[in-house]
Parts: structure tokens; C-alpha cells; sequence
């Protein structure tokens, strides 16, 4: 049974990542780091297959399509 993607909020990215807030946000809008998305009015988070990408390759990860979970369509 496949297991379903999450949305992960930004404490448990930051935990995860060992980044700071102010590089996490720096590294979005240099494209290095996966972009968030948004889940309410005033809530956002980030898919957690992203974010394990992310976790994955840091030097390599380049955000280019990469704003929806692994398996939702063609890269």
C-alpha cells in the first residue's frame, strides 16, 4: 500500500534540515530549496517527498518543478 504524501509544516523542516529560518527562506528564492506550498489563508508547508529530495542531494537540488508530490505527473 503506497504511503500518502504529507504536508509538513516549518518547525519539522527546520528540525529535518538543520537549516536556519532566514537560509531556508534565502535558499527558496535562489531556487536551491524546494518552495512552499500554500495550505490555507494565513498556513503553508512543503510537500515532505520535496523536502527528503532536498535532504537527499542539498548541492545538487535545483526547484525546478518541484512545487507537488513525487508521482503527481511528469517532471
Amino acid at each position: 500500500m503506497p504511503v500518502s504524501e504529507r504536508i509538513i509544516r516549518l518547525p519539522t523542516v527546520l528540525n529535518r534540515t538543520g537549516l536556519s529560518r532566514s537560509t531556508l527562506y534565502r535558499k527558496i528564492a535562489e531556487g536551491t530549496f524546494p518552495a512552499q506550498v500554500q495550505i490555507s489563508v494565513h498556513g503553508a508547508g512543503w510537500w515532505e517527498s520535496a523536502i527528503n529530495r532536498w535532504i537527499a542531494d542539498p548541492p545538487g537540488y535545483r526547484a525546478e518543478n518541484d512545487n507537488r508530490p513525487m508521482g503527481d505527473g511528469p517532471v
